[in-house]
């Protein structure tokens, strides 16, 4: 039954493709009327949807220089692309996926940069290769729409072990992705084999100067390029590296330095070597961490927004003549969250509160409450019960591996979910 079931569907193919064929062949000798070419659930795809989209396809690949397939095979791809996107967009709008014209006019934004242009600028190069901008922006959205859906629906599918973390952490592969990163700039002073012991240190007092004036607070860049006459210096940016993709002759040197430090001059084979720290990420990540209880009292119908703060720094003086935090945050605090905690919220990490509550924390000394701060939230009073400072080296570090196995397995997930509401959904080939 089931290759019959298959031999059947595919034949059903093969007929529907054959008059779409003849269809799209007798655009070409008469102007027809838009029709229906396919049903999709509660929605339909229409002959001039898969028409411009085959357009846009065979432009794609001219302008990459690739060679076209045949036409029944891009025709058959176009078309069950359509079918996939309208299935997608359906399930977006049951879901009520909505994107505001805010994260529009920013996706929009993004491609103008990426472009190098402002989004004007965008818009009036659109407008000179005759397309639209309404219409671009339109499959954008589209798109959002699109990866939204898929990202809720496949994300939920994936679940990555700390077990198999572990297990990719302990692999050669998974200790190269944990490796730190470093941006070296490198300047280079060539000696000549048969330079005389006067040349070499005359060579080297020079770029011993320039190390001095950078190591002093001067900035790299400007010193290396004052440097003149006989002494010209090579080498540049090496980019972001790895370690073990950093050039053996600078491994040693860059763990010892920090973002922004140059190493001591230092000479090898080739000559005299300067060596500046742009920048560094992924070693030794150490953040200040909050350790915070708090008191919330929200505006309501029967408290105005002066009678709240009013509310809280009434609290805070019974605090300060003696009374108990913890016990006037379990009876007052709005904060369900933590009110039955005595409103501790733990030890907390920057940009983990929002930024008036941020601001006020960090203005207050340990042991001390707070003046009452407004947030979307409500009005608080905040005691900050202590600071520490966090090694989360070894967090961030799974925190990658976790992302690198998710993205791994997204795809093949994501391959297999379209699969699967292909096969459910209604769809009629006319």
């Amino acid at each position: 039954m089931q290759t019959h079931s298959r031999y059947r569907r595919s034949t059903l193919w093969a007929v529907a493709f054959t008059a779409l064929l003849h269809s799209f062949a007798a655009v070409a000798a008469t102007e027809m009327l838009d029709q229906v070419v396919a049903i999709v659930d509660d929605d339909v795809i229409m002959a001039s949807e898969l028409r411009e989209r085959l357009a846009a396809v065979q432009s794609t690949l001219a302008s990459r220089g690739v060679e076209a397939p045949a036409e029944d095979v891009m025709i058959r791809e176009t078309l069950d692309r359509l079918i996939l996107e309208s299935i997608q967009l359906q399930m977006g709008n049951r879901y009520g996926v909505r994107i505001s014209d805010a994260q529009l006019d920013a996706a929009m934004g993004r491609i103008a940069a990426q472009n190098g242009l402002t989004p004007e600028q965008f818009a009036q190069v659109l407008q000179s290769e005759g397309r639209s901008f309404g219409e671009l922006r339109e499959s954008i959205r589209r798109e959002m729409v699109i990866q939204r859906v898929q990202q809720g629906n496949v994300n939920q599918l994936i679940q990555i072990t700390e077990q198999e973390v572990e297990n990719y952490l302990a692999t050669e592969e998974g200790q190269k992705l944990v490796q730190p990163e470093y941006r070296i700039i490198h300047a280079l002073l060539t000696i000549s084999s048969d330079a005389s012991d006067a040349e070499v240190e005359a060579a080297r007092a020079h770029s011993q100067a320039l190390v001095d004036r950078i190591q002093a607070g001067e900035n790299f860049e400007e010193v290396m390029s004052s440097s003149t006459g006989d002494y010209t210096f090579t080498g540049g940016d090496l980019g972001w590296r790895k370690l073990d993709d950093v050039p053996g002759i600078f491994q040693e040197v860059a763990q010892q330095l920090d973002a922004g430090e140059t190493a001591d001059l230092f000479r090898s084979p080739s000559g005299f070597h300067i060596v500046n720290m742009a920048d560094r990420r992924g070693a030794n990540l150490k953040i200040e961490q909050t350790k915070v209880r708090h008191i919330l009292v929200k505006p309501s119908e029967i408290l105005t927004d002066d009678q709240a703060r009013d509310k809280v720094a009434e609290l805070k003086s019974r605090i300060e003549a003696g009374e108990d935090f913890a016990a006037l945050a379990r009876e007052y605090s709005e904060d369900i969250g933590s009110a039955a905690e005595g409103g501790d919220l733990g030890w907390t990490n920057p940009g983990q509160m929002v930024p008036e509550f941020e601001n006020m924390m960090a203005s207050t000394e340990t042991g001390s409450v707070s003046e009452p701060v407004r947030s979307q939230f409500g009005w608080h009073i905040l005691e900050v019960l202590d600071r520490r400072e966090k090694d989360m080296t070894s967090e961030m570090r799974r925190a990658q591996i976790q992302e690198h196995l998710h993205g791994r397995k997204y795809q093949e997930e994501l391959d297999a979910w379209l699969r699967k509401i292909r096969d459910e959904a209604f769809v009629d080939i006319k």
